[in-house]
C-alpha cells in the first residue's frame, strides 16, 4: 500500500472521480482517495501505469509519496474547482507554501480587478457598447481560467463538472444579452470560492491542529554532551533528555530524575500526571517540571505518536457508507439536473410557443444550483472532523465507516483482565494473626517472596515499598502449585495457598473471597494473610453508567477467570452479564452467540486488551483496544483505540459519533433542501442567476462551517 499527497486536488468531486476511475484498472487492489487530507492510498500489481491515470483524469494534480515517518506540518489546499496550488509535505513546505501564497494574492487580485471593471460597466450603463465591453473584460479575468479547464474536462469526456456548467451558464446569459448578470455571477462565484477554499483550508488546520504531537528534536546524551538531533535518527537504548517546558520525542523509560507530564495531547487529560524512575512515558508528552532522562524503547517509526499520526491520517480513507452514498448520489443528481435544464430550455418554446430567452434563462439558473460541491466537500469533512475531535480526547478512530458502527451499537462486550480491571495484581487486604506488629510481618512476607517471578510475589514486594536485603534468605524453595519455603534469619518461612498450609500441618482460618490469599507461617506458627486483587479500574463503574445513558442496552463481560472472581467484578462494575473460564476461542463463540442472540440490525462491539484478544477484536462489529496496556496486535487488529486504557471513554466516543452524525444528516438535509427550493423557483422564473450561485457556494460555504461545530462545544 502506498501513500501519495495529490498537490493541486483543488475540487471534492474531482478527488470522487478520480477514486472511480482508477479503481476500473484491473491492476488495483484497492484506491482511495481523500479530499479531507488530499492524500490518495493505492495497492496496485502495475503502480506506475496506475498512477498515471491521475494525469489522464487530472492533469494539473502533483504526487508527492508520503515520506514514512514525515508527515504535512502544514498544507495549503485549493478550493473546490478553484486553482490555487497546495502544500503538504514539509519537506516542501517552503517552496510551495510561499508560490501557494502567491496564487491566492493574484486571486485576490482579479477579483479586485473584475469587480473595479464590472462597476465601470453599470457607470457607463448608457453606453452600451462600452459599458458590455467592460462587463466582457470583467468576466473574462476571472472567468478564463474556469472556461479553460471545462473545455479540458470537456475533451476527456467529463462534461458535468463545475467548470462546465458555470461556464456554459455564464456564457449562455451573454448569448441572451444578460451581460452584466453573467459577469456578475462569474465574479460572485470566484468569491464564493475563495471564500470556501479559505474556510476549507481553516478546517483542515482547525482539525490538524489537535494533533500538535510530532516532536521537532530530541536531547540526545552523548560522550561529548548534549546533542540536538532529529528524533527519527535516535536509536535503541540511547538517552535522551528532556528539560521542563519540553516535548518526549519518543517512548522509553525514564532512568533519572522525576516530574509532571502533561499528557493531554495524547488522552485529552487536563491534569498532569507524577512520573518518575522505572516509569514508561510515550512521544508526545509534555515535560512541565523537572528534567529528566530517558532510554528509548521504541524508534520513532514504532511509537506511539507516530501511529497516532499514522492511523489519524489514514483513518478518512475508511468511508462511511454516508459519504460513500453521497459519492454516489452526486454522480446522478448532477446529470439529472442538467436534463431538467435542457427540458425546461426546449420544451416550453417548442410546444408551447414560449420565448425562447426566457426559458434558456431559467434553465441556466438550473445549470448554476446543480453542482453538488456542498454534499461531497462537507460531507467527508465532517467525518474528518468527527475523527479529529475523537482523537484530541484520546480516541483514535481508524475509519470513519466505524462511526456509522459506533453510533447504532446495542451491544458492548469487554475483556475483564486490562480492561475492566488493571491487569495488576495488588495488595488489597492484609490480616494478622496474633501480636506481630504490621511492619514486620510485611517484611517477612516480601523477604519470602523477593526471589519469585510470580506475579503475585511481585505485587507483594511492591506493596513492601522497600528493597529486601536478600543476605537474610539463607535457603528458599519454590513449591509448585502451593507456594514458597524458605529460611529468613534462620526462622522457616511459608509462603503460599491453604494447600501448603495444610501440607505443613499448620492451623489457620481459611478465608473465602474472590482474590487470591497468600496464608504465611513462621517456624510452624500460622502468622496471617494478604489478599491479592487484580484491582477494577477507578472509572470502570462509572464507565458502565455513562454507557448505559448514552444507549447502550447490554454489557457482557468475558474472562478466562473462574465464576466467583467474574461474578464479584461483574456486580462490583454493574455488568448486565458475564462469561467466566472461558478460552481465547470460547470468547469469539459468545461473541457470535450474543450477535445472533441481538438479531439484525443490532451492532456489537468487543473491548480488549491482550494479544489473544485479537481474534475476538477482528470478528465484531466494532473492536476496541486499550492503547497503553494493549498488545500490539490487539491495536493494529482493532477499529478504535483507547489511548489512556480509560473504558469512559466509549461513552464519549458514541457521543461523538452521535454528534457527527446529526450534524452531517443537518447538511444533508440543509443542501438538499436549498437547492430543491431553489430549483422549483429556477423553473417557475422565480429565481435569478444570483440566487443560484447562493444555492450553490452559498451553501457549500454553510455546510463547512456547520461541520466544523464537531470540533467545538459539547458532544
Amino acid at each position: 500500500m502506498k501513500k501519495y499527497i495529490l498537490k493541486n486536488l483543488d475540487c471534492a468531486n474531482c478527488a470522487a472521480k478520480l477514486e472511480r476511475e482508477i479503481k476500473k484498472s484491473s491492476t488495483v487492489k484497492s484506491v482511495s482517495v481523500d479530499f479531507g487530507t488530499l492524500t490518495m492510498l493505492i495497492d496496485s500489481t502495475d503502480l506506475e501505469n496506475d498512477l498515471s491515470i491521475v494525469n489522464k483524469i487530472e492533469p494539473g494534480v502533483q504526487l508527492i509519496e508520503a515520506v514514512k515517518g514525515i508527515f504535512p506540518k502544514k498544507q495549503k489546499s485549493g478550493e473546490c474547482c478553484g486553482e490555487d496550488s497546495h502544500d503538504h509535505d514539509h519537506e516542501h513546505s517552503h517552496e510551495h507554501g510561499e508560490s501557494g501564497g502567491d496564487e491566492l494574492k493574484k486571486e485576490k487580485i482579479k477579483i479586485a480587478a473584475a469587480i473595479i471593471l464590472m462597476i465601470g460597466g453599470f457607470i457607463t450603463k448608457d453606453n452600451m457598447i462600452i459599458s458590455n465591453i467592460l462587463f466582457v473584460f470583467s468576466y473574462a479575468i476571472v472567468g478564463y481560467s474556469v472556461i479553460m479547464k471545462a473545455i479540458k474536462n470537456l475533451l476527456k469526456g467529463n462534461p458535468f463538472d463545475e467548470f462546465f456548467l458555470m461556464s456554459f451558464a455564464t456564457l449562455a446569459a451573454f448569448f441572451i444579452n444578460q451581460f452584466s448578470e453573467a459577469a456578475g455571477v462569474m465574479i460572485f462565484y470566484s468569491v464564493g470560492e475563495l471564500l470556501q477554499e479559505i474556510s476549507v483550508n481553516n478546517s483542515r488546520k482547525s482539525i490538524k491542529s489537535l494533533l500538535e504531537l510530532k516532536p521537532e528534536y530530541a536531547n540526545l546524551e552523548t560522550a561529548d554532551g548534549l546533542k540536538t538531533v532529529n528524533p527519527e535518527t535516535v536509536e535503541l537504548n540511547n538517552i535522551i533528555v528532556v528539560k521542563p517546558g519540553e516535548k518526549i520525542p519518543l517512548d522509553g523509560e525514564i532512568t533519572e530524575g522525576k516530574t509532571q507530564l502533561d499528557t493531554s495531547a495524547l488522552t485529552g487529560e487536563s491534569v498532569p500526571r507524577s512520573y518518575a524512575a522505572g516509569d514508561n512515558v510515550m512521544a508526545g508528552m509534555i515535560n512541565t517540571s523537572g528534567l529528566i532522562k530517558i532510554k528509548v524503547t521504541k524508534l520513532f517509526n514504532e511509537s506511539s505518536v507516530f501511529k497516532i499520526l499514522e492511523m489519524v491520517e489514514n483513518a478518512s480513507h475508511k468511508k462511511a457508507e454516508t459519504e460513500k452514498f453521497i459519492t454516489k448520489f452526486a454522480r446522478y443528481y448532477t446529470p439529472a439536473v442538467v436534463i431538467l435544464a435542457v427540458l425546461v430550455a426546449v420544451i416550453p418554446p417548442l410546444f408551447f410557443n414560449q420565448l425562447f430567452s426566457e426559458w434558456l434563462y431559467r434553465a441556466i439558473v438550473l445549470l448554476v444550483i446543480s453542482c453538488p460541491c456542498a454534499l461531497v466537500l462537507s460531507i467527508p469533512l465532517g467525518y474528518f472532523a468527527g475523527i479529529g475531535r475523537a482523537a484530541k480526547n484520546g480516541i483514535l478512530v481508524k475509519g470513519s465507516t466505524f462511526f456509522d458502527v459506533i453510533n447504532d451499537l446495542n451491544i458492548i462486550m469487554l475483556d475483564k483482565t486490562g480492561t475492566i480491571t488493571k491487569g495488576i495484581f495488588e495488595v488489597a487486604d492484609m490480616e494478622i494473626a496474633g501480636d506481630m506488629e504490621r511492619d514486620k510481618f510485611l517484611e517477612y512476607a516480601a523477604l519470602g517472596e523477593a526471589n519469585s517471578n510470580h506475579p503475585i510475589a511481585k505485587s507483594i514486594v511492591a506493596y513492601y515499598n522497600q528493597k529486601p536485603d536478600l543476605s537474610r534468605i539463607t535457603d528458599y524453595e519454590e513449591i509448585s502449585g502451593n507456594g514458597i519455603k524458605a529460611k529468613i534469619d534462620g526462622k522457616e518461612i511459608l509462603l503460599g495457598n491453604s494447600k501448603l498450609m495444610k501440607s505443613h500441618n499448620i492451623e489457620f482460618s481459611e478465608k473465602q473471597d474472590y482474590g487470591t490469599i497468600v496464608y504465611m507461617s513462621i517456624d510452624g506458627k500460622y502468622t496471617g494473610n494478604l489478599l491479592i486483587k487484580d484491582m477494577i479500574k477507578e472509572d470502570s463503574e462509572d464507565a458502565v453508567e455513562k454507557l448505559h445513558e448514552v444507549g447502550i442496552e447490554k454489557l457482557v463481560m468475558l474472562t478466562g477467570d473462574n465464576e466467583v472472581v467474574a461474578e464479584n467484578v461483574a456486580k462490583t462494575v454493574g455488568i448486565d452479564s458475564y462469561y467466566a473460564n472461558l478460552l481465547p476461542e470460547g470468547k469469539v463463540e459468545k461473541l457470535e452467540e450474543e450477535m445472533r442472540k441481538a438479531g439484525v440490525g443490532k451492532k456489537v462491539a468487543f473491548v480488549g486488551d491482550g494479544i489473544n484478544d485479537a481474534p475476538v477484536l477482528a470478528r465484531a462489529d466494532v473492536g476496541i483496544a486499550m492503547g497503553g496496556l494493549g498488545s500490539d496486535a490487539a491495536i493494529e487488529t482493532a477499529d478504535v483505540v483507547l489511548i489512556d486504557d480509560k473504558i469512559s471513554k466509549i461513552a464519549d466516543l458514541v457521543k461523538i459519533s452521535k454528534k457527527t452524525r446529526r450534524i452531517l444528516i443537518e447538511n444533508i438535509i440543509f443542501i438538499l433542501l436549498i437547492k430543491g427550493i431553489f430549483i422549483v423557483l429556477g423553473v417557475f422564473g422565480l429565481a435569478n442567476m444570483w440566487e443560484a450561485v447562493f444555492a450553490d457556494v452559498g451553501t457549500a460555504l454553510l455546510a463547512v462551517f456547520n461541520a466544523m461545530r464537531i470540533l467545538k462545544g459539547k458532544y
